[in-house]
């Protein structure tokens, strides 16, 4: 009996996935233009600002304070400094230790982060409704009286120089360290890693001197998203942060990024793996063609379907992550295709990836593949709506780079508007294979016994 209805529910399912084999899926909705709650900003006697926006029917609150001072703001003998003065802010205040500090915001439902970034530092947590305003005089508490306690700095110096060890040796991170040193030379940018002798000479003094010299009010932007009691939270940004210093002014040096046509070997001696790593400065997000530059990198090399994706990975079976991407820091962005392709094939995969430039400049794609990765980009930004902590980086992005609320209400429709012989323009004017800096991290004696040959072929015709 058993045996029988076993056969009858295998028939069964066989039919049923017969049928649905035949059917066809539903068509998904298309994107909508965003369209953000009433957002209300307010600037200080300070300097700081705040901006509120109420979303969502979750009991939930999400504070960010953003400030404008990152690794950026550190000289070239200082790297991680920035990183180093956040993990001491995190310590906690005067009044409360980190595990104080940290008590606090889970009774809240929530935790407290710091987080040091290129160009900001951000003090961020989500917390239930009832208790945004005390997370705020927390954080208010948190910048005004740090405590920077001296008995902690030599564990996180430690912390920091085993993040130096490991990431050294990571081969992703040594193409990007020269990568980011051929393109922006002895600018702050250009510099990745500090030396041990720099993370060793940092003092709670020096730590005490960035901050004071980078932090205030002045430089901030407190974030407010979700469900909240909007007097209440008025009351703990007045008391909690409007006695904090002013501080400086909002500073980000004058960076100038140059193309460097070169190709950069680094030497893994018997590493079964290239990675590459080219690329080259584009334009930034308040020029007229950066939508269409974000489009044309989705269909080269930046979504799952790409060309280059699809080129190197399901057809040639060269490596199983490539991506590319556009890359902001302020001042500069940059677009970079990176691969960690079989060592044996290094050649062969940067071969491919420039014919797959080259063959975008020449012909504009077909609207049914356009269609396709507008409606991908499309549905990336609803995504990165749908949420507080999503809002919250949408409006940060147009504070850093100074773009118009416009910017968000209208990217849909911008993204949709992207022709096919706009692809194809904008591949042409910014993806330029012939001025890209190229670095390649593997053994060295494969790649170039490679490059030989290929030389070598090329001679025969």
């Amino acid at each position: 009996m058993k045996k029988k209805l076993f056969i009858f529910s295998f028939v069964c399912l066989g039919a049923f996935a017969a049928i649905a084999q035949k059917e066809t899926p539903p068509s998904g909705g298309a994107a909508k233009d965003f369209k953000l709650s009433e957002k209300k900003n307010q600037k200080y006697t300070n300097g700081l600002k705040s901006t509120m926006v109420h979303y969502g029917n979750t009991p939930k609150t999400t504070i960010s304070l953003v400030i404008k001072t990152g690794n950026v703001h550190e000289t070239t003998d200082q790297v991680w400094l920035a990183d180093l003065t956040g993990r001491m802010l995190r310590e906690g205040t005067a009044r409360l230790n980190f595990a104080e500090l940290a008590k606090k915001a889970a009774m809240m439902g929530g935790n407290l982060n710091v987080n040091v970034g290129m160009t900001q530092t951000t003090i961020t947590g989500a917390v239930l409704s009832e208790y945004a305003p005390e997370f705020i005089k927390l954080i208010g508490e948190l910048v005004t009286n740090p405590a920077f306690p001296a008995s902690e700095l030599e564990r996180l110096k430690v912390d920091l120089k085993r993040r130096l060890t490991v990431q050294k040796a990571v081969p992703q991170a040594q193409a990007q360290d020269q990568f980011y040193q051929a393109v922006y030379g002895d600018q702050r940018y250009g510099k990745t890693f500090p030396t041990e002798a720099m993370i060793n000479g940092y003092t709670t003094e020096t730590i005490k001197q960035f901050y004071d010299q980078n932090f205030g009010a002045k430089r901030s932007v407190i974030y407010v998203v979700g469900k909240f009691d909007e007097a209440a939270v008025k009351q703990a940004i007045e008391s909690g942060l409007t006695k904090w210093k002013a501080g400086p002014e909002v500073f980000y040096p004058k960076i100038n990024a140059v193309p460097v046509a070169d190709t950069m070997i680094i030497d893994r001696k018997g590493a079964p793996q290239t990675t590459v790593m080219l690329g080259l400065p584009v334009i930034t997000p308040d020029n007229k063609d950066y939508v269409p530059l974000l489009v044309t990198n989705s269909l080269l090399g930046g979504s799952f379907g790409s060309r280059i994706t699809t080129n190197i990975r399901e057809d040639k079976g060269y490596t199983y992550s490539p991506s590319s991407a556009v890359s902001n820091r302020k001042g500069s962005t940059l677009w970079f295709e990176q691969a960690d392709v079989t060592s044996e094939h290094t050649v062969a995969s940067m071969q491919e990836i420039e014919k797959e430039i080259r063959k975008l400049q020449e012909t504009p794609p077909s609207k049914e593949e356009l269609a396709g990765i507008q409606n991908y980009e499309a549905g990336i930004f609803v995504l990165q709506n749908s949420s507080p902590a999503g809002i919250i980086g949408q409006l940060n992005f147009l504070d850093l780079y100074g773009l118009p609320d416009s910017y968000l209400s209208t990217l849909v429709k911008n993204i949709h508007s992207v022709t096919p012989e706009k692809v194809s323009e904008t591949a042409k004017n910014y993806i330029q294979y012939d001025k890209m800096t190229k670095v390649l991290v593997g053994d060295k004696d494969v790649i170039e016994q490679q490059v030989k040959k290929q030389k070598e072929k090329l001679k025969a015709f």
